[in-house]
């Protein structure tokens, strides 16, 4: 989005309640093409003063209030690179121009489409599929599912689907499926389930040693099924989910 007339542009992707307003009560409109300002811009590296999205897809989801609102709006915005301030997780920037309002899977679809160098990075809530030997990495709330030996990473509470030896890693509260010989390894409060010969294994922080500590199961031991989903419980054994 570059041409020798105008500044270079970049695709930022953010969420607002399902009545598009933001954090402050901010009232985004309702239309494609808007251009939108924030009336209360400052030119610093400090949150608020200005409007907040993720460069590219990619950043920390917990810093929006309105994500895990099942009805939230998913926006794509255009923002003049040169605007562009980084924060903690994600940016702020003066202005931008409204390019896709939409749910989790049209913005990230649109913003992948539009947007070259989101191909590189985490989208938070992409859906993402490959084939064989495939490697795909998704942000919090993805979805990627993969072929036969395909390497899958995603955030927090993503679903992840692997074919035979594939390997799988998840966040918290993560829902990975593994076909044969596949490696699973989801964070605390994750669901893994994995066909024969897998490891299933669930990292996860312990308090008392100011540590975290892996804990593993394998498919075909100690009463480990394939094809059934299991958690970890209070006690860190494997149960079925």
């Amino acid at each position: 989005m570059k041409n020798n007339d105008t500044p270079e542009t970049v695709l930022v992707l953010r969420t607002c309640y399902a009545d598009l307003t933001s954090h402050g009560g901010f009232q985004w409109p309702n239309e494609v093409g808007a251009i939108v300002t924030a009336p209360d811009w400052r030119n610093d590296n400090e949150c608020g003063h200005g409007l907040h999205g993720w460069l590219f897809g990619q950043g920390d989801a917990g810093v929006s209030d309105s994500i895990r609102r099942q009805d939230a709006k998913w926006l794509v915005v255009e923002v003049a690179l040169q605007d562009v301030v980084a924060l903690g997780g994600k940016v702020k920037f003066p202005s931008c121009t409204i390019r896709h309002i939409g749910d989790k899977q049209s913005a990230t679809e649109y913003l992948l489409e539009h947007e070259p160098r989101a191909a590189s990075v985490a989208v938070i809530g992409s859906t993402l599929t490959g084939g064989n030997r495939s490697t795909l990495t998704g942000g919090y709330g993805s979805t990627l599912t993969g072929g036969y030996g395909s390497t899958l990473t995603g955030g927090d509470g993503s679903t992840l689907t692997g074919g035979d030896r594939s390997t799988l890693t998840g966040g918290y509260g993560s829902t990975l499926t593994g076909g044969d010989g596949s490696t699973l390894t989801g964070g605390n409060r994750s669901t893994l389930t994995g066909g024969e010969k897998s490891e299933l294994r669930i990292r996860k922080w312990c308090s008392k040693s100011e540590r975290y500590r892996t804990y593993n199961a394998y498919v075909g031991e100690d009463g480990i099924e394939p094809g059934v989903a299991y958690r970890l419980d209070d006690n860190n054994k494997f149960v079925k989910a």
